[in-house]
């Protein structure tokens, strides 16, 4: 199947709530769009499941309505899928892909006990350097232990496969149980040094090789679309497959980040950024992933409490899921005219515990300075300003280990807005770029499609082509008061109460 110049590739998008199909041609423009939502379960407290099937369902829905959009005509220059994916969320199969139990997803951290009684077993440290992600509620591996220790130990008697979103897709369109070394590393269960399982975590997470998928290399061909699902999709059968990456890794690429000097940030429901290295190294200032680019490394840092944290307080004031946009759009609109500070208002957003820099599950959110003078559009700018600040403090940890950073590329729903982006320039003291799509992390999917149908020489010549810049913003005067708020107030405030906060959770966790 050649890739002519009106060739189209499919970036496949299955996030956590959603999953989006986007035809992109070579010059990174979204010909057509589907999109299907993804129904999110809490059974219980920390607990976030998914029925795997409802992935696969999505994506069905979404590339129907892509193609439809693009007429049959159209839908005929696809040459290429990608997929890219939430991370770290999994389900145990059988052998056949056929799910055993919910899926948990990246936000489960039922598993506290796992991460403990592992780390005490093996060694913070070893974990850490071997997998490159310092032990944490977030990795797929303590997950999976606290699923078959606890949920269901019935599962840890029979075999199984455990399988990535990027692995059951792949085999719904493919017939292969296979995945992206890129989709894969984010579980933990990943020799990053070397490229491939670790045989001793495997071990300690009680898995055989046969119950992995195989591994692929970004961008490398993994199969084609089967008839039955070309039939489903309303695509044509024999379409190549191509590996993808992990959503953070993906959207870097198509935010055109390719080599050092340069992060993205993706302000999504998680605040996810990074910048490539030729060199792996582990730091507790970031974690470790492989990149979407030939042999390289994303130090990447998340902070979980992301645009969540904005949908929290559309929630507290009483607006539904239809109504919270609507409600957020009030809020920015007050929230411009408020002074820097958001009068004497500062939150600290950790929504969903800290991961980098300081790897403490029983991290809770923090707002200070409340007063009878405030109300909801402050605690708005408080959270925005917030956000800009703990990526303030991401930042300047990563610029340790991997040199100067000139720019950050923006992407993400967060990115929309201008007030958000210009925050984050003064706090950062950096320019802030949008991408040329707030869909960057599809965009990354279809350069992977693209390059390896060999619509381009390779995959950085592909982003080279496909990726864009858009409006830039530049810190300006109010960049000296944010750099007093963040180095007086901000950087003390979890070293000040992180005793007090892993008290609280202990004295939660006897109250229920």
């Amino acid at each position: 199947m050649q890739a002519g110049d009106d060739a189209l590739f499919l970036g496949i998008d299955c996030s956590t709530t959603a999953c989006k199909a986007i035809a992109w041609d070579r010059e990174g423009r979204a010909v057509a769009e589907g999109r299907a939502p993804i129904p999110l379960s809490n059974p219980a407290p920390d607990a976030w499941e998914q029925d795997a099937r409802t992935w696969w369902e999505a994506l069905v829905t979404a590339t129907r309505e892509a193609a439809r959009a693009l007429g049959d005509a159209g839908a005929r220059r696809i040459r290429a899928i990608a997929i890219t994916h939430q991370r770290e969320t999994f389900v145990l199969t059988d052998e056949q892909g056929e799910p055993l139990h919910p899926a948990l997803v990246w936000m489960d951290a039922r598993c506290r006990a796992e991460v403990a009684e592992l780390s005490a077993k093996v060694g913070e440290a070893r974990l850490h350097g071997i997998s490159g992600k310092f032990p944490c509620t977030t990795p797929s591996l303590y997950k999976l232990l606290h699923l078959r220790n606890r949920i269901a130990p019935h599962l840890a008697a029979r075999p199984v496969r455990m399988l990535d979103v990027h692995a059951f897709l792949a085999h719904r369109l493919t017939g292969r149980l296979v995945t992206s070394v890129a989709s894969a590393d984010p579980t933990g269960l990943v020799d990053m040094a070397a490229r491939g399982f670790s045989a001793e975590i495997l071990e300690w997470a009680g898995l055989s090789a046969s119950e992995v998928p195989a591994l692929a290399e970004p961008g490398e061909r993994i199969g084609e679309v089967g008839r039955e699902a070309a039939e489903a999709l309303g695509i044509e059968a024999g379409i190549p497959v191509f590996a993808g990456a992990g959503d953070g890794q993906a959207a870097a690429l198509g935010a055109g980040v390719v080599g050092p000097g340069v992060m993205y940030l993706n302000l999504g429901t998680a605040i996810v950024s990074g910048v490539i290295s030729r060199e792996y190294r582990t730091d507790r200032s970031f974690r470790t992933m492989m990149a979407a680019t030939p042999g390289a490394f994303l130090y990447e840092t998340d902070l979980k409490g992301g645009t969540f944290t904005l949908t929290w307080l559309a929630r507290l004031l009483g607006a539904d899921v239809d109504a919270s946009s609507a409600t957020l759009s009030a809020l920015e609109r007050e929230a411009e005219g408020i002074a820097p500070g958001a009068d004497g208002l500062v939150l600290v957003p950790y929504f969903h515990g800290v991961m980098n820099p300081y790897w403490d599950d029983a991290a809770t959110g923090i707002l200070l300075g409340l007063s009878g003078g405030q109300g909801p559009a402050h605690v708005y700018r408080a959270i925005l300003e917030g956000i800009a600040l703990e990526q303030r403090l991401h930042t300047d940890g990563v610029e340790r280990a991997s040199g100067p950073i000139a720019e950050l590329r923006v992407m993400g729903g967060g990115s929309r807005s201008a007030l958000w982006c210009q925050i984050l320039a003064d706090v950062l003291d950096k320019p802030i770029v949008r991408a040329g799509t707030s869909e960057a992390t599809s965009l990354g999917a279809g350069i992977l499609a693209a390059a390896g149908v060999g619509a381009f020489a390779g995959i950085e010549e592909a982003a080279a082509a496909m990726t864009s810049r858009g409006e830039v913003f530049v810190p300006g005067e109010r960049r000296g008061f944010y750099e007093r708020l963040y180095r007086e107030v901000y950087v003390g405030l979890y070293p000040a109460l992180a005793g007090t906060m892993g008290q609280l959770a202990r004295l939660r966790e006897s109250a229920r």
